[in-house]
C-alpha cells in the first residue's frame, strides 16, 4: 500500500508546466524563520519533545511551509502544537486551530455511514453491490454482481482507482469543475478490473465515490447530508463540513500548495471543488475535530459492537510496516509496543494523518504541501503520528 493516497496521481508532472506563485520564496522552509511551537490547550502537561522536534524538522529540512499536530489524551486533555508558517507571502503563522481538508480521512465518516445502515438493517455487507445499484458497475470485467459492499469498503473489489486515469491538466488548469460521481465511476470503468473481487487487496478510491452513491440510493439523501445529520451534528464536530461543491475552506486555515518537480516555487491551490475526492476525499476539518470523531468512533458511540468489529476486522495490504486495512479505518503497530487505528489522507495543498488508540490517545497531523513533498516530509508525517502516540503514554 502506498504510503499515500494522492488525490492527483501526477499532478506534479502537470503542475511543472504551470505558471508557478511567484510569491512562494526559494526555499519557504528555511524562509520561514524560526518555527514556532505554539500550545493551544496546556491541560496536558506532557512535553512531547520529540513530537515537537518532528514538527520543526517537516517545516525545515523537510520542506513544508507549516505544520500542526493535535493531542488528546482522555483525562489529560488537548496539547496543540504548530511550526512554520500558514502563508508563505503574509509569513503568518500556523494556527493550532486551524482547518483543512482531510482527504482521504473521508473514507472512515463515509464507511462509518455505511455501517450504521448495516446496523439498521438497511444495507448487508456480503450481498453485491447490484442490488442497491442495480447496472451501475458494468464494463471491462467490472461487475457489480460479483461485488460485495465489504469488499468495496475493505479495498478488495478489484475496481480500478479513477484517480489514475483522471487527467492532472483537468483539475489544476480548470479546478473549479464539477464531478458527478457517476462520472467518476465512469473513469474507472473504463478500464479493466485489477483482480478477482476478494482475491487480493489494493486501494481504490472507486470504491468510496460507489460507498456515497450507496448511500444516497438507499436514504435518498447525499452522503453529505447523512454524514452531517449521523456523525458530525451528534458529536459537536464544529469545524467539520461536507463541503459539496463549495471550493472554500470556512474559518481559520492555512494556504494548500502543490510543489511542481524541480521548481524553486509554490502553488496555491487551497481553492478548488473538492467534488473531485467527494465521498473518497472531499471533507474539511480540523486536529480537535478528527481527534473527537476517532475516539468516539473507537468508544463504540458511533457504531453498534458488531459493526465496529466489523470495521476492525484488518487483512494485510503488504506494507512492511505491518500496515492493516479494515472497512474504512486502518491499523499500524506502535514502536512503543500496541497499535492505533486512523487513516492517512491526501488532497491538493494537504497531507494529514491521524491515529488513535482504545485507551484514548488520539493525534492528528496536518502539513501544508501536497503533492510535491519530499520523501522525508511523508516519513515524518508517519513518524509524526507514531511518536506523539507513544509520548502520550
Amino acid at each position: 500500500m502506498p504510503r499515500r493516497t494522492r488525490v492527483i496521481g501526477a499532478v506534479c508532472a502537470a503542475a511543472a508546466a504551470l505558471t508557478v506563485s511567484a510569491a512562494a520564496p526559494a526555499n519557504p522552509a528555511h524562509a520561514a524563520g524560526t518555527p514556532a511551537a505554539a500550545t493551544d490547550t496546556a491541560t496536558d502537561t506532557t512535553s512531547y519533545d520529540d513530537t515537537r522536534r518532528i514538527l520543526r524538522r517537516l517545516t525545515t529540512t523537510d520542506g513544508a511551509p507549516g505544520a500542526l499536530a493535535e493531542v488528546d489524551v482522555r483525562h489529560r486533555g488537548r496539547t496543540a502544537m504548530t511550526s512554520g508558517v500558514a502563508d508563505v507571502t503574509t509569513r503568518a503563522p500556523m494556527a493550532p486551530a486551524s482547518r483543512f481538508r482531510v482527504g482521504s480521512m473521508t473514507k472512515t465518516f463515509t464507511a462509518t455511514v455505511v455501517l450504521q445502515l448495516v446496523g439498521e438493517h438497511r444495507i448487508a455487507l456480503d450481498v453485491p453491490v447490484e442490488r442497491y445499484l442495480p447496472g451501475v458497475i458494468r464494463g471491462n470485467g467490472n461487475d457489480g454482481r460479483d461485488i460485495t459492499v465489504r469488499q468495496l469498503l475493505q479495498q478488495t473489489s478489484g475496481l480500478p482507482d479513477f484517480l489514475e486515469h483522471l487527467t492532472p491538466q483537468r483539475v489544476i488548469e480548470n479546478p473549479f469543475t464539477h464531478y458527478e460521481p457517476e462520472d467518476l465511476v465512469g473513469l474507472a470503468l473504463d478500464h479493466p478490473r485489477q483482480f478477482e473481487p476478494g482475491t487480493e487487496w489494493k486501494y481504490s478510491n472507486t470504491n468510496y465515490i460507489v460507498a456515497g452513491m450507496l448511500i444516497e440510493k438507499v436514504t435518498g439523501n447525499p452522503y453529505g447530508t447523512e454524514i452531517e445529520r449521523r456523525v458530525i451534528q451528534p458529536l459537536g464536530l464544529h469545524d467539520t463540513s461536507v463541503p459539496g461543491d463549495d471550493p472554500r475552506i470556512p474559518g481559520t486555515h492555512p494556504r494548500g500548495y502543490v510543489k511542481p518537480p524541480g521548481s524553486s516555487g509554490l502553488l496555491d491551490r487551497t481553492a478548488y471543488n473538492p467534488t473531485v475526492g467527494g465521498s473518497a476525499g472531499g471533507m474539511i476539518s480540523s486536529g480537535r475535530d478528527i481527534n473527537r470523531f476517532y475516539g468516539a468512533l473507537l468508544d463504540g458511540r458511533l457504531l453498534r459492537p458488531a459493526e465496529l468489529r466489523a470495521m476492525k476486522t484488518t487483512r494485510p495490504t503488504g506494507n512492511p510496516n505491518g500496515r492493516a486495512y479494515g472497512l474504512g479505518l486502518e491499523s499500524l503497530p506502535l514502536p512503543c509496543g500496541g497499535l492505533f487505528w486512523g487513516h492517512t489522507g491526501d488532497s491538493l495543498g494537504f497531507q494529514t494523518a491521524a491515529g488513535a488508540t482504545r485507551d484514548g490517545r488520539r493525534v492528528t497531523a496536518m502539513a501544508n504541501l501536497d503533492p510535491g513533498g519530499t520523501e522525508a516530509q511523508d516519513d515524518d508525517m508517519d513518524a509524526l503520528v507514531t511518536t506523539a502516540l507513544c509520548e502520550a503514554r
